[in-house]
Order: C-alpha cells, then structure tokens, then sequence
C-alpha cells in the first residue's frame, strides 16, 4: 500500500463519516434554532427546555436514515474490502 493509497483511504473514510452525521446534526441544529427563537420571544430561558425537542428530532431522523445510512456504510465497506483484497 503506497502513501497516495492510505491518504484516499482516510479521506474517503472521514467523508463517509461527514455524509452519515450530516443529517443527525443538522436537524439538532435546526430544532435548536428554532426552540431558541421561541424562547427569546416568550423570555422563558430554561436551558433544559431544548433537550427534549432536540433528542426527539435526531432520534426520528436517525430511524428515517437508517436505512440510507447502513447502505452507505454497506457500499463503503464493500469497497474496502475489495481494495484490501487487491492487495
């Protein structure tokens, strides 16, 4: 395995990881943003007032994808495997 061979390997690896959080983060992002807003208008600051809406959105997007998510996982590993055993 060649230096160029390890550096695609971990960059491919790092965006995998990026392309399976990005959909759990960004709806913990947005449900907060919004919760805050509602927050700033009515002057109620309870900080654990944005636990609850933000563990149910990621929650709920983590079992709408799941499926994307392990099929992606699937097609990464596959590769991989398929790279080690061309070695």
């Amino acid at each position: 395995m060649s230096e160029a061979d390890a550096i695609t390997l971990l960059r491919d690896a790092m965006w995998v990881t990026i392309k399976l959080s990005a959909p759990m983060l960004i709806i913990g992002m947005l449900v907060g943003l919004i919760i805050s807003i509602i927050q700033t208008t009515t002057s109620i600051q309870e900080q654990t007032l944005t636990f609850v809406p933000k563990l149910g959105a990621i929650v709920l997007a983590l079992i709408l994808f799941a499926p994307w998510m392990i099929q992606t996982m699937i097609d990464y590993m596959k590769e991989l495997f398929h790279l080690i055993g061309g070695m």
